[in-house]
């Protein structure tokens, strides 16, 4: 049943949670290390999921799956958690939250990209202006302004925070051709999720313990960020009339970000952060209206 109400509530509740990941990522990373921040938010993700999947009834979902779907969730996973978050927090570890977090906002620019090759799709001309424009965005807040100069703050966290949004990207695409059950799809894809950075962390050898405000961070992300604020957003999209009406709210989410880690991060928000944020934003409006 259509709830519009209900909609734009569950839909505010997902975008405050996500607004406030960047800052939950830099303050953890500053007590735990980013492997094993990522380890054991995964392991609070899997069990957030499987509590959903017994509330809502769908553990019988998982029974009778064929082959076919075990290696689509072993893609699936390796893209999402596995490689996206690594490459996400060691981005984190080497940029200010600012730049990693909205850098990565770059993701749904780098999906139109991909579509190209990969479904086949065709793009006009104003289409690739759009892209420009982000990607002007993109230069103005890793070089901190000076574009004319190229004088990146962090070469490698720049090329770590897109290629994070590549990985999500490719998530994206996979994930949109996979016709399972969204919850207990994502439920398996951080199940194999987990093997892998289990495997990683095993082969890095670094076990030393975590103090409390790592785990609590790492509770908090695997909350918020892998597995609950998921299910509301999805409960959004279904309530609303419209999938629009809820979807243009996610613009807000890195607008609201900043402001979080200014004052839970201490960071100066820097004018080139938040005019090359405007330019990325803008490209993708123009891009999504373009499709439309």
């Amino acid at each position: 049943m259509k709830n519009q109400r209900k909609a734009y509530l569950f839909a505010l509740c997902a975008v405050l949670f996500w607004s406030t990941i960047g800052s939950a990522m830099k303050i953890s990373l500053r007590h735990i290390d980013f492997i094993q921040l990522l380890l054991l938010s995964n392991l609070v993700a899997v069990i957030v999921l499987f509590v959903i999947l017994i509330f809502q009834n769908k553990l019988q979902l998982l029974q009778g799956l064929h082959l076919r779907d075990w290696a689509n969730s072993a893609i699936l996973g390796l893209l999402n958690p596995f490689l996206y978050y690594v490459v996400l927090l060691m981005a984190y570890d080497l940029l200010k939250a600012q730049e990693a977090g909205t850098l990565n906002y770059i993701w749904p620019l780098v999906l139109v990209l991909l579509s190209i090759p990969l479904l086949k799709q065709k793009i006009s001309g104003w289409s690739f202006v759009a892209i420009l424009i982000s990607f002007a965005g993109l230069l103005i807040i890793s070089t901190q302004g000076d574009i004319l100069g190229l004088n990146f703050s962090s070469p490698l966290g720049v090329l770590l925070a897109v290629g994070s949004a590549i990985f999500w990207a490719l998530y994206w695409i996979l994930n949109m051709k996979d016709p399972r059950e969204d919850v207990s799809k994502l439920f398996l894809n951080f199940c194999f999720g987990f093997v892998y950075i289990l495997a990683f962390w095993l082969f890095r050898g670094d076990f030393q313990a975590p103090g409390w405000q790592g785990i609590t961070g790492s509770v908090y992300l695997g909350i918020f960020e892998m597995g609950l604020t998921f299910i509301l957003w999805l409960k959004a999209l279904n309530y609303s009339s419209n999938t629009a009406k809820v979807s243009n709210l996610i613009y807000l989410s890195p607008f609201i970000s900043l402001i979080i880690i200014r004052f839970t991060v201490g960071e100066t928000i820097l004018l080139s952060t938040v005019i090359g944020l405007c330019f990325i934003v803008s490209g993708i409006i123009l891009q999504q209206y373009l499709r439309k």
